[in-house]
């Protein structure tokens, strides 16, 4: 096992390495970058970046270090600058942009800078906020560990028994019904089911029963204990139900089509002639087998859960957490922040996707995925 586990784990370098490139290609040739965001908010058409800039120790917006902009308000002359909009606007400006971005380096040798910080999780600084991006992965963090954990948890809680409780029942009115209503539910994207019960339960237009938004109530810091957990479910209730939905048919149907398939061996028909209970040959017999595929799932469950549905969730329940914090980066072109949660994201699901084929040998111990050469 030991030889198996070294194996993935030198495979995960040039994995990681290979999404790292070809995200790098992709954001360097996409058109509106961060210096594109601070030029079209001097003139007029940005949403704030510049502000923001400001804030992280640019002092643009005042011509910091003699720089000021020539306005093109008064006709200022043209900078042939390659950035669009740039017109008018000081050419010794655009270039301190590029040195406070790093563009005043060809794209390699900010690849390379920019891996060599990486192996030592040293992400640098975000473009338009006065925070690490350290700090703020780990402010984040908890919101979506929470949603992703919560979530994960529920969800097999809910749909183990349902699963098991179809395939015992296979072909009957109640497995019939609840196939449907399964099928209903994960034809509803978790978006659209977020809305609706926001619609419906969180003072839209029917009842106002949860809280719009946030983890937690103002006062939450002087609440009792047994306060402060009511209130954390409270908040917690929409955005959970909302991200179930997606996973709840998928979970429940695998669970149901895992117990089939072992209901049907040899071995069951064996332990029935021997005369042992139903309930015995189930939780005796079928349950260790069936329940193989569904516990070595766990993590990458838990990582599609945690990285699926999060961003559209916490961007509707305005949660501030990992999602909504990757939305904002994209929309600024914060690419301190966007590379750096890829590399961790895509770190953590490799990761849990080993620990979930290791998962599967120590659960069954007939599977050896170093036997077969894997």
């Amino acid at each position: 096992m030991l030889a198996y586990i070294i194996r993935r784990l030198l495979l995960m370098i040039p994995t990681l390495f290979g999404i790292m490139v070809l995200n790098f290609v992709i954001i360097q040739i996409a058109p509106g970058g961060p210096v594109e965001q601070v030029i079209a908010e001097l003139t007029g058409e940005g949403g704030g970046a510049i502000q923001r800039v400001t804030q992280g120790g640019g002092d643009f917006a005042s011509g910091g270090g003699g720089n000021q902009p020539a306005a093109s308000a008064s006709g200022g002359g043209q900078t042939g600058s390659a950035y669009r909009g740039a017109q008018g606007l000081d050419p010794a400006f655009i270039k301190e942009l590029e040195q406070r971005f790093g563009f005043d380096k060809p794209i390699g040798e900010r690849f390379v800078q920019m891996i060599g910080n990486y192996l030592t999780f040293d992400f640098g600084d975000s473009f338009f906020r006065d925070q690490s991006v350290v700090s703020l992965v780990v402010d984040k963090m908890p919101v979506s560990i929470s949603l992703g954990l919560w979530t994960t948890l529920l969800t097999y809680l809910i749909c183990l028994p349902l699963g098991i409780m179809k395939a015992v029942r296979d072909g009957s009115r109640f497995d019939v019904w609840t196939s449907g209503v399964i099928i209903v539910g994960n034809a509803i994207p978790s978006f659209g089911f977020a809305i609706l019960l926001l619609v419906l339960f969180a003072g839209g237009n029917y009842y106002d029963w949860f809280p719009l938004r946030g983890l937690t109530s103002p006062g939450f810091e002087n609440m009792t204990m047994v306060e402060q957990v009511v209130d954390y479910f409270w908040h917690l209730a929409l955005p959970l139900a909302a991200m179930m939905i997606g996973a709840f048919a998928t979970l429940t149907l695998l669970t149901k089509n895992s117990f089939l398939d072992q209901i049907s061996q040899q071995y069951v028909t064996t332990a029935r002639a021997k005369g042992l209970s139903e309930g015995q040959v189930l939780w005796g017999h079928v349950f260790r087998n069936g329940m193989l595929i569904i516990i070595a799932g766990f993590p990458s469950a838990f990582v599609g859960i945690l990285f699926g549905s999060a961003v559209f969730i916490e961007t509707i329940f305005s949660l501030d957490g990992l999602g909504l914090l990757g939305f904002e980066s994209a929309l600024n072109r914060d690419y301190p922040v966007m590379f750096a949660t890829l590399y961790v994201f895509t770190l953590m699901g490799l990761i849990l996707g080993l620990i979930g084929d290791l998962m599967y040998m120590i659960i069954d111990p007939r599977i050896d995925f170093e036997a077969r050469g894997a």
